[in-house]
């Protein structure tokens, strides 16, 4: 009989070992933190990819979500499909925020610049580029003020004076070699390569298509680029512990030597 509530006792104090064993299993899932961020692949989620760990120790569960686009991860982002993206850089949040009124994000904090650069498979220098040469540039305001803001660094064309970054086609005041500017999703422009003469591209969407900003591009913007990227959250959100985990994790020395290590100066931590 002693033997029987001997052996009774040790299967109860397994049994209370294993509920509180899933119990703390239990409450540790409850108190974790998901928190989802749009990026395009390449670098942002590569980028993403390398706090994972660091954040789930923190007990948060980074969930990151690609796109393919700069339109989608702003809204997704404002109706709160996202707790943030991290994908552009200032001035285009800016002029989204601009044309969307109901859009109601802010910068949580600036990571890293991607040097537009002008790229061709069919010339090695830009001033041999023919007369009537086509030239492929991203189609949004920002991204299009930048890239022709680079074809005139180039010498290529003149821009009006003190149209900036809101510079479009149509205050090009300048065109020597009369090249044929074509505007389209900055996604898309690295595909044109082999059917137009040039391209201004983003070094991110230069890198989907193994294309070295640095070896690879005829001209590139050098490191006092204004056109940081950052995270982008709700009002309000910037102040949330895991979206400040967030901003900890990615200006982190580790996050500084893998954007040096992997892009070799294609993406510049400006941190």
């Amino acid at each position: 009989m002693k033997k029987l509530f001997t052996i009774l006792a040790a299967i109860m104090v397994a049994m209370l070992a294993l509920t509180g064993c899933g119990g703390t299993d239990q409450k540790a899932a409850q108190d974790t933190k998901v928190l989802k961020v749009g990026a395009t692949a390449v670098p942002h989620a590569e980028i993403l990819e390398q706090v994972k760990d660091d954040l789930a120790k923190e007990g948060i569960d980074l969930q990151i979500v690609e796109f393919s686009d700069y339109v989608q991860p702003n809204l997704a982002t404002n109706d709160k499909e996202l707790d943030a993206n991290y994908f552009q850089h200032i001035p285009y949040l800016d002029n989204f925020v601009e044309e969307h009124p109901e859009v109601k994000l802010v910068n949580a904090g600036g990571i890293h610049i991607e040097p537009m650069g002008i790229y061709s498979k069919k010339v090695k220098e830009l001033k041999d580029l023919a007369e009537g040469a086509s030239v492929a540039i991203p189609n949004d305001p920002t991204n299009g003020g930048r890239a022709l803001a680079l074809l005139e660094k180039a010498g290529l064309i003149k821009l009006k004076d003190g149209v900036g970054i809101k510079a479009t086609v149509q205050d090009i005041v300048d065109n020597p070699k009369n090249l044929k500017v074509q505007e389209l999703e900055a996604a898309q422009v690295p595909r044109t390569l082999d059917d137009v003469d040039a391209a201004v591209i983003n070094s991110n969407f230069a890198m989907q298509v193994q294309l070295n900003p640095v070896k690879d591009s005829l001209i590139i913007e050098d490191a006092s680029s204004p056109y940081v990227n950052i995270v982008a959250v709700r009002t309000g959100d910037e102040n949330r512990p895991e979206i400040q985990a967030l901003m900890k994790a990615l200006k982190s020395d580790k996050v500084k030597k893998f954007i040096e290590e992997k892009y070799a100066g294609a993406v510049v931590a400006t941190f």
